[in-house]
């Protein structure tokens, strides 16, 4: 006689099974990012600071206002993503770029100016920054939609500098296909109306040796007199006009 198994009746559990156990989600990235906003006017500076908050409400966001401020601050806590502007009281942002990646290695920059031209675009990608914008008429949305690339490991370009950047590949006669990264230092010396011997003393080379750039670079360009280099190196962004005491972007 064959043994049958009693069917289990109404109300009876059905058997046990052993499920593996739901691995848990890592933690989100974004919600232990340190941002550091790097902006010397205040309103401006608080403006960023909020709209990073808005972009990630779990954030931790520290803001100073001079170069000497963001490398003190890199050097306390690095950020993992860094608003940077430009033009600062105590000097050029992008000339302290490498001290700053030395001091957060993994950290992401979005460059921020009102002052985009086709030389601060060659530097700003030539530093290895992740995003670029210009502050002119930017809807937040934009900062926002730019943080969440480049925490992504993308890179950003507004729309100005993206038309800016294809202007410049496009044109054969871009400084950056036809003078050499010293000539460029040059002409960035003669553009704030430096002498060749001031110039020789900036970049430790002789004399006759800054004049001979000042010469290659005038033939280069098809000019014929300082004042027209000058203009020229306002022109492309090597070198601006005073603004006066009031500092921005």
């Amino acid at each position: 006689m064959t043994a049958t198994t009693p069917a289990p009746f109404i109300g009876q559990p059905p058997p046990a099974r052993h499920l593996r156990p739901t691995p848990s989600l890592p933690p989100n990235p974004r919600a232990a990012v340190r941002i550091l906003v790097v902006e010397d006017q205040t309103m401006v500076r608080e403006l960023l600071e909020l709209a990073c908050a808005q972009a990630l409400p779990a954030a931790t966001i520290d803001a100073v206002g001079t170069r000497a401020a963001a490398l003190a601050a890199c050097r306390t806590a690095p950020p993992d993503l860094l608003l940077l502007d430009l033009v600062l009281p105590d000097g050029d942002a992008l000339d302290v770029m490498p001290e700053i990646f030395a001091l957060a290695p993994g950290v992401r920059v979005i460059a921020l100016s009102s002052h985009i031209d086709e030389f601060t675009l060659h530097r700003a990608l030539s530093s290895r920054v992740h995003g670029i914008l210009d502050k002119n008429e930017q809807p937040v949305r934009i900062l926002r939609e730019a943080i969440t690339t480049v925490l992504d490991g993308r890179q950003y370009l507004s729309a100005f500098v993206q038309r800016l950047r294809a202007s410049v590949r496009a044109d054969p006669a871009a400084f950056d296909k036809i003078l050499s990264a010293r000539e460029q230092e040059v002409l960035r010396l003669v553009g704030e109306g430096l002498t060749n011997e001031q110039i020789a003393a900036r970049l430790r080379i002789s004399a006759s040796t800054a004049k001979n750039h000042r010469l290659n670079i005038m033939a280069k360009l098809d000019m014929h007199s300082t004042p027209q280099l000058i203009r020229y190196a306002i022109e492309k962004g090597f070198a601006r006009i005073p603004e006066g005491p009031s500092h921005g972007a």
